[in-house]
């Protein structure tokens, strides 16, 4: 009885070690909120707190935010009034700061940037905060997002390992704190995990069936908007910092994946486009000459095996920030 009591106990105290936030941007979503919501709620370990950001939405999304905040005291909606039309990168992350500057970010142990328009594993949280404690480096992580194509077969997206993924970035709060959050522009899902290296964490993904989530948003349901993103995918790695002969490399690459030809063409075009006009960089010289470094190591050995070296070299500069 006595051991049941203390492994009771011990359960309880490593839950309560276990507060986690979830900070939702959140526009026109009413077709996948509801699958959404009902993911989260089904939890083996639910979040502290979940703040909703209704980015100004103009479909049934109010409501139905309204209707589930009702049922469940750790959701909170928040309204964020705007004009424009659905938009993504900088306008993403400042509906994210929006909630992000009501809370106290030391409240939690964990916070997750995270879409309202994915159906996740019932036990996804549990599962990488599992994965976090047993290695202390893991400042960010995710699992790995897949679609369900015409015949309803799923796809994955082919999300590096190196990183965790835009549409759900958990983060340990230290780590979130320590890098500087997210910067306000196009490439903020990549620059995050290149400083979470610089600062010796490791940002990583797994491809794991327990840890698979459903993007619900169709993928590609418009071709122009696609050839757009990846066009704006192109600026974003300029604006990065990334390399032009890493980039015609990730471009062909890309020529691989659907659309074919056509979408790994126009990354480059957006990336040429922005290098001929002189377009703004990200502003820290420090981070794009780590970047440089890395993107070459990639080329030579693989990025696999150049991001293994990569987080056994940073691994000092980690000890000495704790």
């Amino acid at each position: 009885m006595e051991k049941t009591q203390t492994k009771q106990l011990d359960r309880d105290l490593n839950i309560s070690s276990r507060r986690y936030i979830l900070i939702s941007p959140c526009r026109n979503e009413a077709p996948y909120i509801q699958i959404t919501i009902h993911s989260v709620v089904a939890q083996t370990i639910r979040p502290t707190k979940w703040l909703v950001v209704d980015d100004n939405s103009t479909d049934e999304t109010p409501e139905l935010l309204a209707e589930a905040a009702s049922k469940y005291p750790f959701i909170e909606v928040i309204r964020r009034d705007r004009s424009g039309g659905r938009k993504v990168g900088p306008a993403v992350i400042e509906a994210f700061y929006t909630g992000f500057q009501t809370i106290n970010p030391n409240d939690y142990d964990y916070i997750c940037k995270f879409d309202m328009d994915l159906d996740i594993p019932s036990n996804y949280f549990e599962l990488l905060m599992q994965r976090m404690e047993a290695n202390p480096r893991i400042g960010t992580c995710s699992g790995k997002p897949y679609f369900r194509d015409k015949q309803g077969r799923l796809i994955s997206e082919k999300c590096g390992d190196e990183t965790s993924v835009g549409m759900t970035k958990f983060y340990r709060v230290e780590c979130f704190q320590q890098i500087g959050g997210f910067v306000r522009e196009v490439m903020w899902d990549g620059i995050d995990c290149h400083r979470c290296r610089m600062y010796g964490w490791i940002a990583c993904s797994w491809d794991d069936p327990k840890l698979r989530f459903i993007h619900l948003r169709p993928m590609g349901s418009s071709q122009k908007g696609m050839l757009i993103g990846r066009m704006r995918h192109g600026f974003g790695q300029y604006f990065m910092g990334t390399g032009l002969l890493y980039m015609i490399f990730s471009a062909f690459y890309r020529m691989t994946r659907p659309p074919i030809i056509i979408g790994g063409f126009f990354m480059l075009i957006g990336y040429l486009k922005s290098m001929l006009l002189r377009h703004q960089r990200y502003d820290d010289l420090e981070f794009r000459k780590f970047l440089r470094r890395y993107q070459w190591n990639c080329l030579l050995k693989g990025k696999a095996r150049a991001t293994q070296e990569l987080n056994r070299c940073q691994a000092k500069k980690w000890m000495q920030l704790q």
